[in-house]
Formats: C-alpha cells, sequence, structure tokens
C-alpha cells in the first residue's frame, strides 16, 4: 500500500500559541494580520495542499527521478508541473515574502509551518522553492537596487527559481580551493567560467528563468577564501524590460544519481564564459553566500523532521493494524490469534522516541524561526540583538542534531515494518533515503559540530551562550514553582550542569590542544541540543497542564503530549553524562593511533 501523509495541524497551531506567541508580537511588522484565526486559516489550506496535490507525486518523482536530455535540458517527474504550477498560482511561495517584491510580509515563522508541510509531503519538490527563498534572500540584502528590482518579484511570485553554486570536484568545504573565474567584461558584467557540482535544483522545466548565485574568483584576487566573489547568473538574460532574453552561456553537463532526493535535478553546471553580474562587493562573496546557507541550514534541519514525521505516522498506521505475537502480560486480544505489534514494548519505544523527536523538532524550528524574525522585526536593539546572538549560537545544532535525530528515527519507523520496511512498494525506504542528504549538504554534520565548538561558543565574547543559559535557567525557574512539573526542572537543570561542565572542559583544554574541540564536537552539539530540547519540552508541559487546567479542547491529546514530554526526560535526557564523558575524554586515543593500523 502506498505511504499517506496528514499534516500535523494540531501541535503547529499548539506551539503557535504557547511558544511563538504571534499574538504577543502584534505590534511587530507584519504580525498584527497573522491573528490565530488568520493563521489557522492558512495553515488549514496549507496542509490541505501539501496532503491533496503535493504528497501524490512524492512516490512516483522517486520512481521516475529526473530526466537530462541531449540539449542539457531537465525534466521533472510526471506531475510536478502541475503541482509547482498550482503552488504558484496559489500563491504560496508569497506568504512571508517582502511585499515591496509581491510577499504577503507574513511573519517568516508562517511560512515555516507550511514548509515543514510540504517538505514530509515531498521533500525533493520542496527543494525547488526552497532554494529560490534562499536565492532572493541572498540578493535581497547583497544586491543592487537595480538587482533587486530586475529579479525579486519573479522570484518571490515562483515564476522564477533560484540556486546556489559553491561546490566543485575538487573541493567542497574548503571553498578557498574553488577555480571558478570571473573576467570583466568591460561593461559591468563578468564572463563566467568553471564547473559546479552537487547543484539541487540546476536545471528543470518548471520554471521560466533559473537565478543562479554562482562563486568565483576575479582575475586579480587572492587565491584564498578572501578572494571569493558572489554573481547573478541567470538561465536566460533577462532585458531591461524584464521579458528573457537569449540564453546564457551555462548547461546542465550531467544529473547525478543519487541515493535519495531522486526527484530534485542535482546537476553538475558548465560555465563557459556565462555572462553574470556581481552582488555586493568584489571579494566579499562568502559573507553574502552566507545569508542563503544559514537560511538553508535552518531549512534543511526542517527537512530532517519532515522526514521523521511523514515516517512515523506510516509506522503508527502499520503498528496498530500488523498482527503478529502476543502481549508479554498475556493475550491483549485474546478472541484472535495474535495481537497487533503496538502491545510490544520495544516497537512503542522506536515509535514514541520519534514522537517525542517530531514534537520537540516542531517547536524549535518554529521557534528558532522567530527568533529570526525578531532579529529584524523586534522593536528595540537589545531584542534583536538578543535573538540574533541564540539563533546564531543554536544554527548548527538546528541543522545538524535535527537530521542525525530524523534520520535515526526515520530508520527505525523503517523498522517497525519488519521486512515490509525493505520493500519499496510501501515506501518507507524512500524516507530513509531522502533523511539521509540532510546530514551531508549545506555543510556536512561535523563541521556544524565544529562550527559551534570552535566559532559560535566563543562569538562576542560568549554572549550568546550567555543568553541562551540565562534563557532555560528562566525556564526551569518557573517550572519549579509548579509541582507538576518540578522533576523536569531538575532534570534539565542537571542537564544544564552537564553542559556547563563540559564547556568549562574545553574552554581550559581546546587552546592547548584544538583537536581535544574536535574531537568532542559532535558529542557536545548533541548535548546542547538535549538542553535545547528539554527546555521546550519543558514549556510544552506546562502549556498542556493549562489547557487541561482551563477545560479546553481534546483532553485526551493533552495527557498525550505530558506522557511525550514525560518519556524525553526519562529516555533522551539521561544521555546527557555520557556525552559530557564523552567530550571530557579528548582526542588522545583518536589521534594515537596511527594511520596505517586504521
Amino acid at each position: 500500500m502506498p505511504a499517506s501523509y496528514k499534516a500535523p495541524l494540531k501541535d503547529t497551531l499548539f506551539v503557535m500559541k504557547h511558544l511563538v506567541g504571534l499574538e504577543r508580537h502584534a505590534n511587530l511588522p507584519g504580525f498584527a494580520e497573522a491573528t490565530p484565526d488568520l493563521v489557522q486559516q492558512i495553515l488549514e489550506e496549507g496542509a490541505k495542499f501539501a496532503e491533496g496535490v503535493v504528497h501524490p507525486t512524492n512516490q512516483i518523482g522517486d520512481q521516475q527521478g529526473c530526466t537530462r536530455h541531449a540539449d542539457g535540458s531537465v525534466t521533472t517527474p510526471d506531475g510536478f508541473k502541475e503541482a509547482y504550477k498550482a503552488l504558484v498560482e496559489a500563491g504560496w511561495m508569497t506568504l512571508s515574502a517582502d511585499p515591496q517584491w509581491g510577499g504577503q510580509g507574513l511573519p517568516a515563522v508562517v511560512g515555516t509551518a507550511f514548509i515543514e508541510y510540504l517538505t514530509s509531503a515531498n521533500q525533493a519538490f520542496s527543494m525547488y522553492p526552497g532554494l529560490t527563498h534562499g536565492a532572493a534572500a541572498a540578493i535581497e540584502v547583497a544586491g543592487s537596487e537595480a538587482q533587486k528590482a530586475m529579479y525579486l518579484p519573479k522570484m518571490t511570485s515562483g515564476e522564477w527559481t533560484g540556486t546556489m553554486n559553491l561546490t566543485e570536484p575538487h573541493c567542497g568545504t574548503d571553498l578557498g580551493l574553488l577555480r571558478t573565474r570571473a573576467v570583466p567584461n568591460g561593461d559591468g558584467s563578468y564572463a563566467i567560467t568553471g564547473t559546479k557540482i552537487f547543484i539541487s535544483s540546476g536545471e528543470h522545466d518548471l520554471a521560466d528563468n533559473i537565478i543562479h548565485l554562482v562563486l568565483a574568483k576575479t582575475p586579480d584576487a587572492p587565491d584564498t577564501v578572501k578572494g571569493i566573489s558572489l554573481f547573478i547568473v541567470p538561465k536566460y538574460l533577462v532585458n531591461e524590460d524584464g521579458s528573457l532574453g537569449a540564453r546564457n552561456r551555462l548547461q546542465c553537463g550531467s544529473l547525478e544519481h543519487k541515493m535519495g532526493i531522486r526527484a530534485n535535478a542535482t546537476c553538475v553546471m558548465n560555465y563557459d564564459g556565462a555572462t553574470g553580474w556581481l552582488v555586493g562587493e568584489e571579494m566579499k562573496g562568502l559573507k553574502a553566500m552566507f545569508i542563503m546557507m544559514n537560511i538553508a541550514r535552518l531549512g534543511v534541519g526542517q527537512q530532517g523532521l519532515a522526514q521523521s514525521e511523514i515516517a512515523y505516522q506510516n509506522a503508527v498506521a502499520y503498528a496498530k493494524e500488523r498482527i503478529q505475537g502476543r502481549a508479554l502480560t498475556g493475550p491483549a486480544n485474546p478472541a484472535a490469534k495474535a495481537d497487533s505489534i503496538m502491545v510490544h514494548p520495544d516497537v512503542r519505544r522506536m515509535l514514541l522516541d520519534a514522537k517525542a523527536f517530531n514534537e520537540g523538532a516542531r517547536a524549535l524550528t518554529l521557534w528558532g524561526t522567530m527568533q529570526a524574525d525578531l532579529v529584524h522585526k523586534a522593536a528595540t536593539e537589545e531584542e534583536r540583538q538578543a535573538a540574533d546572538d541564540i539563533i546564531s549560537l543554536l544554527t548548527p545544532v538546528i541543522k545538524a542534531h535535527l537530521t542525525d535525530k530524523g534520520y535515526a528515527h526515520a530508520t527505525n519507523c523503517q523498522q517497525v515494518f519488519g521486512g515490509h520496511g525493505y520493500v519499496e512498494e510501501w515506501g518507507m525506504s524512500q524516507f530513509v533515503r531522502d533523511a539521509r542528504i540532510n546530514m551531508i549538504y549545506e555543510g556536512a554534520n561535523g563541521v556544524q559540530a565544529m562550527d559551534l565548538v570552535g566559532r559560535k561558543l566563543a562569538q562576542n565574547g560568549g554572549r550568546g551562550m550567555r543568553a541562551f543559559l540565562a534563557l532555560v535557567a528562566g525556564v526551569i525557574a518557573d517550572a519549579m514553582q509548579d509541582e507538576r512539573t518540578v522533576d523536569m526542572g531538575a532534570a534539565l537543570e542537571a542537564t544544564v550542569n552537564e553542559l556547563q561542565g563540559s564547556t568549562l572542559w574545553l574552554m581550559q583544554n581546546a587552546l592547548a590542544n584544538p583537536n581535544h574541540a574536535g574531537a568532542g564536537a559532535t558529542a557536545y552539539l548533541d548535548l546542547m541540543a538535549l538542553v535545547v530540547f528539554g527546555m521546550l519540552w519543558l514549556q510544552m508541559a506546562k502549556a498542556a497542564h493549562e489547557e487541561l487546567d482551563a477545560g479546553a479542547g481534546d483532553a485526551g491529546w493533552y495527557r498525550a503530549k505530558l506522557l511525550t514530554a514525560k518519556h524525553y526526560f526519562e529516555r533522551a535526557l539521561p544521555e546527557a553524562p555520557a556525552l559530557a564523558a564523552k567530550i571530557r575524554a579528548g582526542s588522545d586515543t583518536l589521534m594515537a593511533m596511527p594511520v596505517d593500523a586504521f
């Protein structure tokens, strides 16, 4: 039977109300219009669109993949053009975009909620609009007024799409090695020559034009990361009146044959003297591209959640129907020959682990996006700075932890199916395969961990970490005032102590031997994630108690929320001492092993 998907609308609205608190920010630009009723209506329609229009293309997209033709053009799988056209015509691309460019101007967190649904429904499809949003954001921040006027209206609507071109065959993370060159043409434009690989959405038939953002080096630039510039290189040149001109000198040389996300065109892009225009200042391209990369990293973290969510939903449905064995305590259904596998504690462990992760990760992505909103829209400079410090600190945590765990839970949910999970017709294999890339692209997760430990912790004298710990301390103090949450508060406090002790250990030891930071970085990132999730689950538990006290809504749903919170505190937070021990183990043993002994 084919996989199914139902958008987790109720949980989204719960997080919006209790953790995001849109109404509390009604005085900020774009927030006054985002009333609870309007947001609910938007997300209800978004859920229907994801479930009914996009999800039916998921399995066929995986089976067909994209096709490259002799002329370098690429066609997407059956149904993709129609779904993308519907996405654009319904205005879903414009939810949180600036009204100046045709957007609806709603808070970014509203668009983020919709993107989760779109990504669970079909991750490969969601990448086409997702990359366009990121490219448009980079142009909006770093581009000239003329560039914004030329490109942003049609990228905002989705009439044109966008990409980011960083990686080359000989260099991935180390962009200082890139060889793509940009030679001035004498008229303000540049001739771009080089090869880029792993370019998601690099060529396709969904839009009239594709706006590539390409990193390259000008002739006199130093051969390091400091010499990198950013260029707009459109598939079709754009005339002054906005109409499309001649085909640019660029082409998809080949498509990558991938483990997953097969319906997204991952291209080798060849630039042969293609015409491009500098974005921002020369040799300041990496800073401009990081605008797009940081947005993408938050989005990739959400992709980890999205694959875990759809895998979980299908595993639950299967577990309720699958009859196999008997409950350890005796037959649960004596009239039948066997019980459903929901009676088995280990099946429940896998499912409840996934549920606790999904709901915590949803809270983190929405609350994190709210911090990104506040960076630009908060009423005071102090509030904007605090939000920026916190989201900058947590971006690598969101990207790495959510994709690591999202993949792990997708795999566990496949395990619930037993042998059927290994058979393509059930769809579980696709979720696992699609989830795997999220740990790799937009900065592999080991790189994210090193970014956290090596750069983000010490940034601005540790101001972000201090702000984050103060925030957590406030949540714990609040929990300690209620006997129903005091145990959870104490457990989170103990986890914070492990984090602070590990931070001190790194400060004392990593300066003398930087390998200690490298060896403990991943464990440190996971330890910080436990604290972030614990803080959010503590707030959700408090909110669930309040809703039950008020007699609001579905009491069973809120009781399930409380049991899920309890599960997270009982099963996830105890990992903290082990993670701390791994950090303090340092790098001596790792680095002592001779290379030829591996």
